[in-house]
């Protein structure tokens, strides 16, 4: 068997600001791969859009140039350890991961439909018959709606539930940092909000705190020691990614559940965290890490620490049912990410919706990833700009 052709699609769901990438990789037997790369942040997914684009053919003189056109897709390692090297002198985690992680899936993908087996089972097979998720409260610039959608979520059967709590005013930072503080109003609000919502839920329901790295250490430190009391399942991004020293520190300082992993890109960025002991769960994303293979790898590396890994979502539905195939085969596991909130446009890229039931997600036993692309939708939902470049 051999890549024929690879094709990306940017589409933009309705309400939202972000588009998501989706790839497709094509076989001269006449089987098809779906991948997910989409890319947050200022343009990100256009840039790999066209990236993906020039991987597909040879650069001709070019040193490291391979395309995917004529290699075996079978060969998943290699394809991924080529993509991996090819662009380390630009910092290959985070753009090479990005860009293998869509094709690694697809390759995947082909393989599962070859061998007539759900990707799961080509990973080891199942270690349980469904996958737990999480989703996200909203309406957080208001407790008694914000309470609201947590009591509405729990009746539809989740059982853990995530909101950055310090929204209202860090959020027109949204992991921009600048100074790592917040108001003394914006804390209490937080810590408000937080005790409303435990109160409504009751002690029985997990509730998480993702900070999205908008604090200092001095902050980081005060805002997790005083949301202790709230029972919380993990305090998520107190930090930005970059300082491990800045790590270290606030693990010394308080005693709450770290959690850490959606700008960590690899199994060599997890390492140290693991190592030192600096988190308690590690929240990979499929889209942006490298795909099913880095993320089952990144799952053997934290077992050995017994550390449980809750793959990141921000992005669309393969992201979701990629980062389920893996959890449905490794040990170490807490939750899946999604929203509820966000099922409507999950379901609108692919032509038959997720089975979420209780709290679980249900994959199909279909061959492969079980999921294909709605073409309809994506060719009546472009990326304006996508589609600006390739009128």
């Amino acid at each position: 068997m051999k890549i024929t052709d690879l094709r990306v699609y940017l589409t933009r769901p309705e309400g939202s600001n972000r588009s998501w990438l989706f790839v497709e990789i094509d076989t001269d037997e006449g089987i098809t791969g779906v991948g997910e790369s989409t890319n947050s942040g200022g343009g990100g997914a256009l840039v790999v859009g066209r990236a993906y684009e020039m991987l597909k053919n040879d650069l001709e003189g070019q040193d490291f140039s391979e395309g995917l056109v004529g290699q075996d897709p079978s060969d998943i390692d290699a394809i991924w350890h080529r993509i991996y090297r090819r662009f380390g002198t630009l910092g290959s985690r985070g753009f090479g991961t990005t860009l293998a992680s869509g094709i690694d899936m697809a390759l995947w993908d082909i393989k599962g439909k070859a061998l007539g087996r759900p990707v799961w089972d080509l990973l080891g097979g199942k270690m349980r018959e469904s996958v737990p998720v999480y989703s996200h409260v909203s309406y957080l610039d208001n407790i008694d709606a914000c309470v609201a959608d947590a009591k509405r979520q729990v009746a539809l059967g989740y059982q853990a539930l995530k909101l950055d709590p310090f929204q209202p005013e860090m959020g027109k930072h949204h992991r921009r940092y600048i100074d790592g503080k917040i108001s003394p109003a914006g804390a209490e609000y937080a810590d408000d909000l937080m005790t409303a919502l435990r109160e409504a839920i009751g002690p029985n329901i997990e509730l998480m705190i993702d900070a999205h790295g908008n604090f200092d250490v001095s902050t980081a430190t005060e805002l997790c020691n005083r949301m202790m009391k709230h029972n919380l399942t993990w305090f998520e991004e107190p930090l930005q990614p970059e300082s491990i020293d800045a790590h270290r520190q606030l693990r010394q300082n308080t005693d709450i559940n770290l959690c850490i992993g959606e700008r960590k890109y690899t199994r060599w960025d997890f390492a140290p965290y693991l190592q030192e002991g600096l988190v308690n769960y590690i929240m990979p994303d499929i889209c942006w890490t490298g795909g099913i293979s880095e993320m089952k790898r990144i799952a053997v590396l934290a077992e050995t620490y017994y550390v449980p890994i809750s793959p990141h979502d921000a992005s669309g539905a393969f992201n979701v049912v990629t980062g389920a195939h893996v959890l449905m085969n490794v040990p170490n596991i807490y939750r899946l990410e999604m929203s509820e909130h966000s099922l409507k446009n999950y379901n609108s890229v692919i032509t038959e919706p997720l089975d979420i039931r209780d709290g679980h997600l249900h994959l199909p036993d279909k061959p492969g990833l079980g999921y294909e692309l709605d073409h309809d939708f994506i060719a009546s939902h472009p990326d304006p700009e996508w589609a600006r470049l390739h009128a």
